[in-house]
């Protein structure tokens, strides 16, 4: 317990000490050229751009939109499938006529 209550300690007192010697950062303001003033203009259309394309997806992924467009695939091969196997079978009764005598 003794040994414990001593490492804690310890701890405390380097964490305390550690954030001592931090150095505090300087805001360094330095006059943009033209270029990157251009540069970041572009880079906040392009981020922009992204974002807006980015919520254009996720409101068409809530429409379900995917979803519709294979059961629609399904309803047209099902029903095609039905009309194939029809005509198939016309042709088939063509080609092959069958005697009724």
């Amino acid at each position: 317990m003794n040994k414990l209550l001593a490492i804690t300690v310890l701890i405390a007192f380097l964490a305390l000490g550690a954030e001592s010697f931090r150095v505090s950062r300087q805001a360094e303001e330095e006059e943009k050229g033209t270029i990157a003033n251009v540069v970041d203009t572009l880079k906040s259309y392009y981020d922009q751009s992204v974002g807006t394309a980015s919520g254009y997806v996720e409101t068409l992924k809530g429409y379900k939109l995917e979803e519709k467009a294979k059961n629609l695939y399904d309803e047209t091969v099902r029903a095609v499938s039905t009309y194939a196997g029809i005509f198939n079978d016309q042709v088939y009764h063509i080609l092959y006529p069958q005697d009724s005598s």
